[in-house]
């Protein structure tokens, strides 16, 4: 029995048609309309009505969530809010990982990593991880590791993206408000998009990498949340921003909270709109409606919509990402065999990650160093071209949803998987670009297809220019609300 508060709950999003935020949940604990606990059943009781047909929720801990409970939450802007992590890096020693492969499946950690001790210190109830694909790489949740792929609640034949596939399915199901993710090329933005929801990539080293590590993918990789609402992202990224003891960099300090800046509209701005792909070529019509409609509506906010492609080597940079993640990818497959003392088994990885440390083995170290400067001469190109716009408006993806199946890791052609006819930079041409660049970027759900299907419109901003950036998706928010869009299995499971 989950008692009168799952039905305050369920009523609450029906008659509102607005499912309750996460600062909206912390408030019902703050003011005693709702316990921890009574919030943690509802998640729970959402993870066995919709979690069989999403494959979104691994490895749950309900004693660890219940323990931390009983023990005493702290006392932060979620304090009691059911709240899940991606299984892939935030390490924690009560959450054992697969990190989305079976060569690390169950591995348990030593220590907490500092994104996570700072994500538990906002007081929210941590019961479980969300799936990725191997080593994060992919548009697409389909680990071997978790059964079977991560769908899409809007539609299951559909993906609900990648690498943060799991997060995005957990989240646009309800199951919870707002759960942690990673970026490294578009791993928090994609699944947002393809699922309906706010997701936002801060400047690079806004948050901590330690201590496992000082940056992930040579800087390209962040952490960071996909929620319902932008306030909630801006506050858990005010609790989790600014460096940890010994990191190498840091990013340039804000001028003022992301959350005290979604309280304010922006300054009128000169929005740079591309409806192609940044190298010219077309985009689904959807996607480019999507990116039409989000543009009116700035210019009726006053703003100053102009045509705009930005000029850099983006062919190029998608090239030496390529490199510097299949390295990345081989460091980490070949320092887990050196750990069990063992060579490469059969169905220890998949084809995309077997194929990818075969490709880094053709690499020098100067190729790879070479790799790296392209993508810092990259940056810089992106950073000149932003010398015309202050904002940056395209598609999040070149196309809806893609079919599940379509960007399986049981295949054995890494480079042309990421940058060949029909690969993966053809569906995602834009997120890379601001992980390569170190930009603040964000995905904000401002269409749908007529089959229902959510897109996202895609904003990026200045190094650095994070508040501007969120009070701008505020902005959007407060204009185009989306948060009372449901998918058929939630509309479902509250009628029942």
């Amino acid at each position: 029995m989950l008692g009168q508060h799952r039905i305050l709950l369920k009523e609450h999003a029906m008659i509102a048609q607005t499912p309750p935020d996460a600062t909206h949940l912390a408030s019902l604990v703050a003011t005693g309309a709702a316990s921890p606990d009574e919030l943690l059943d509802e998640a729970l009781a959402r993870v066995a009505a919709l979690n069989p047909a999403l494959n979104a929720v691994v490895l749950m801990q309900e004693e660890v969530a219940r323990q931390a409970i009983k023990d005493g939450l702290p006392e932060g802007p979620f304090k009691g809010v059911p709240f899940l992590i991606k299984d892939l890096s935030a390490e924690a020693i009560d959450f054992p990982t697969h990190s989305g492969s079976n060569l690390l499946k169950n591995t348990r950690y030593t220590y907490d990593s500092e994104i996570y001790r700072r994500m538990r210190a906002t007081g929210v109830v941590t019961f479980g991880r969300t799936t990725s694909p191997e080593g994060g790489v992919g548009p697409v949740t389909e680990a071997a590791v978790y059964g079977g792929p991560t769908r899409n609640p809007w539609d299951v034949t559909r993906t609900s993206g990648g690498s943060s596939g799991g997060a995005g399915a957990a989240v646009a199901a309800g199951i919870v408000p707002m759960a942690h993710g990673s970026d490294g090329g578009g791993s928090v933005r994609i699944p947002a998009s393809s699922c309906g929801l706010f997701g936002f990539k801060a400047t690079r080293a806004r948050f901590p990498d330690g201590p496992a590590s000082g940056e992930g993918w040579g800087g390209m990789a962040i952490d960071g949340f996909l929620s319902r609402s932008v306030r909630d992202n801006a506050a858990m990224m005010d609790a989790c921003a600014g460096p940890d003891l010994g990191a190498p960099y840091a990013a340039p300090a804000m001028e003022t909270t992301y959350s005290a800046a979604i309280t304010m509209p922006p300054r009128r701005l000169r929005v740079g709109v591309c409806e192609t792909r940044f190298t010219g070529g077309a985009i689904h019509p959807e996607c480019r409606n999507a990116v039409n409609k989000t543009a009116h509506i700035l210019e009726g906010l006053g703003h100053d919509v102009v045509p705009a492609c930005p000029s850099a080597d983006h062919d190029g940079m998608m090239r030496a990402w390529t490199k510097i993640v299949a390295c990345g990818t081989a460091l980490w497959i070949e320092k887990t065999l050196k750990s069990k003392g063992r060579g490469m088994q059969q169905g220890d990885v998949q084809g995309v990650a077997a194929s990818g440390v075969e490709f880094a083995r053709g690499i020098s170290g100067a190729e790879y160093l070479e790799a790296v400067n392209k993508v810092h001469a990259y940056g810089r190109e992106m950073a000149a071209a932003f010398g015309d716009y202050d904002i940056l408006l395209s598609a999040t993806l070149a196309e809806p949803p893609a079919a599940v199946g379509r960007f399986t890791h049981e295949r054995d052609d890494y480079e042309n998987y990421r940058v060949g006819k029909g690969g993966v930079f053809e569906y995602s041409p834009f997120c890379a670009t601001f992980n390569a660049s170190g930009q603040p970027a964000a995905t904000v759900p401002m269409h749908w297809t007529a089959d229902g299907l959510p897109v996202g419109v895609h904003l990026a901003a200045p190094f650095g220019a994070d508040a501007e950036l969120i009070a701008v998706c505020a902005e959007l928010e407060k204009a185009a609300p989306w948060a009372h869009r449901l998918p058929q299995m939630v509309q479902d499971y509250l009628a029942s």
